[in-house]
């Protein structure tokens, strides 16, 4: 009888050692967050609080300056997190890349993924995909924790799918210049929500009237942007030191939100030229931006 006791200890102190070590494996596993966007909702949320109107036509948006800033955003959010990508969810012609979905495309970090758009210029299978991607992830544990940029009612299902296999799910909104832009349903659901208001999007979407072309200025070529963006990293480093660019080198290829709308502003005032919707422009600027830094390093 002592003997056969004397095994169930042992195998319950085995049992409770295998356990502890699960748990501590566990422990140092990072979490890992992911952010997924349905641009559809973003052009016309962020349209009609920044241009006043939900007319793609009439507004450009600045999609790589808004995806960093979204990235930096989880940065924040999520501080002990590691970013897996960032979905971008929109819809195109028999699902073919317009110019500014390959741009996005051709992003680091960033997966677009393509509906259809019917006749009346509406996302059609957006939020089945949206939904097949937050549950195939959740349930092979990719990620931890998803942030979802997106207000319809049919998101619903997507976000039930990726709690059930232990996801968290933070929704985040576009303030709403009045009521609201996010079905109470989809609110109800999430673990969280979160709202980004006027002062995040204002650097990012503009009205199609150039700021600095009414003098008749030529489009700048990428060279000519690249150039800029490292003189502003000269200035940028004499004015901040050393230290500075060790906090920022980690982040590379992404800047901070103010960084990049500070170099936004400074370049355009050198160039006298708008560069808001430009994406190859702005990528240019932040390349030139990186080189002279890391020169420096």
């Amino acid at each position: 009888m002592n003997d056969d006791l004397a095994a169930l200890a042992a195998r319950i102190d085995r049992t409770n050692e295998l356990l502890e070590r699960m748990l501590a494996e566990v422990a140092k596993t990072p979490s890992t967050h992911a952010i997924f966007v349905d641009a559809g909702y973003v052009y016309a949320a962020a349209g009609r609080l920044v241009a006043g109107t939900e007319d793609r036509r009439a507004f450009d948006l600045d999609a790589e300056g808004l995806i960093e800033a979204l990235i930096d955003k989880a940065r924040t959010v999520f501080a002990d997190s590691r970013l897996l990508r960032v979905y971008w969810y929109d819809g195109a012609r028999r699902r073919i890349h317009t110019a500014e979905q390959e741009a996005i495309a051709e992003l680091p970090d960033v997966k677009v993924r393509l509906g259809n758009l019917n006749a009346n210029n509406q996302q059609k299978g957006v939020d089945s995909l949206i939904r097949t991607d937050l549950e195939s992830l959740a349930r092979h544990r990719a990620i931890s924790d998803a942030a979802l940029l997106g207000g319809d009612e049919d998101l619903v299902s997507a976000v039930e799918a990726a709690q059930g296999y232990g996801a968290r799910v933070h929704l985040w909104g576009i303030e709403a210049p009045e009521g609201r832009n996010q079905a109470e349903p989809l609110l109800w659901e999430v673990d969280s929500q979160r709202t980004l208001d006027l002062d995040f999007f204002k650097p990012y979407v503009s009205r199609r009237t150039a700021v600095y072309d009414s003098g008749g200025t030529a489009r700048p070529t990428r060279e000519d942007v690249r150039f800029v963006g490292a003189q502003i990293a000269a200035r940028w480093l004499a004015a901040r030191g050393r230290d500075a660019l060790l906090e920022l080198l980690p982040g590379h290829p992404y800047l901070p939100g103010s960084v990049d709308q500070d170099l936004l502003v400074e370049a355009e005032g050198l160039l006298q030229y708008s560069l808001r919707g430009q994406a190859d422009l702005r990528r240019s600027l932040r390349d030139g931006f990186w080189d002279h830094l890391q020169t420096q390093y």
